[in-house]
């Protein structure tokens, strides 16, 4: 008599994946270090300061993937994405392919008066109402950034005088449902941003065992109650093209520690 698929599920693990995130036979490795960046225009940027014309190696779904050199060393970028599932989709790929170290670089609504339109937040955590990271069996605890990657990360920023607040910050799928009660309650609770992927990057990255921090670039408000727009805003478009060099620096000494 066939077994039921119920019975087949109590007879190997239920929990083990049908899909496997694997490299291709084909495909090449990835220097271990590299950046994931969220948003096309800073992935523009950040190809035009790697000090040489870098080689695109692999198409992840949406996104490219470009390996270059920066001060001697070898990393990847990739990009762009666009909220936890398809950032999630390309992670564990980047992962599958041997990167091992991740900086993500992404923009981020204020959720507090003095965070203000082209500052950096630095996630130190992060409230997680998107449907990815649910999916991660996680024994307890609250995800977060690896310390040696943040500690990098601040290094980089103080020298280029960045302007930087760490804190938690509150990723959703909906940008179209950040209401006034859940904008006043996270305010209320000191929660600094609100964004689409930082909680399931942390996740994924503590589920998989590599190093992670991310860096979000604050490009619009809600702390008012009403939308605050900064896309043209001085300030931000100075901070992206400090960022680019800053962050660049960050995950080239990331790959000199490691190297």
């Amino acid at each position: 008599m066939p077994y039921s698929l119920s019975t087949i599920a109590m007879l190997i693990n239920a929990d083990l994946p049908v899909i496997e995130p694997k490299r291709g036979k084909h495909e090449e490795l990835l220097p271990s270090s590299g950046l994931l960046v969220f948003t096309p225009q800073d992935m523009e940027l950040i190809l035009k300061n790697l000090p040489t014309p870098p080689k695109r190696s692999h198409k992840l779904y949406l996104a490219d993937v470009f390996t270059g050199m920066h001060e001697g060393r070898s990393i990847a970028v990739a990009g762009p994405s666009l909220g936890a599932p398809q950032t999630i989709m390309i992670l564990e790929k980047l992962i599958a392919l041997g990167i091992r170290d991740v900086l993500a670089l992404g923009w981020c609504g204020s959720l507090q008066p003095h965070v203000a339109i082209g500052d950096v937040v630095l996630p130190t955590g992060a409230i997680s109402e998107e449907g990815t990271s649910g999916h991660y069996l996680m024994d307890g605890g609250q995800p977060g950034p690896a310390m040696e990657l943040m500690t990098s990360l601040k290094q980089a920023f103080v020298e280029s005088s960045l302007p930087i607040h760490e804190g938690n910050v509150w990723t959703t799928d909906a940008p179209y449902r950040e209401t006034v009660g859940k904008v006043l309650k996270y305010k209320a609770e000191g929660i600094l941003a609100v964004e689409m992927e930082v909680s399931a990057l942390f996740t994924v990255a503590c589920f998989r065992q590599i190093r992670l921090a991310a860096a979000l670039i604050v490009s619009d408000a809600l702390h008012s109650l009403s939308w605050t727009h900064g896309f043209r805003n001085a300030d931000f478009k100075l901070t992206r093209k400090k960022m680019a060099k800053a962050i660049l620096k960050a995950v080239g000494s990331i790959s000199q520690k490691d190297g």
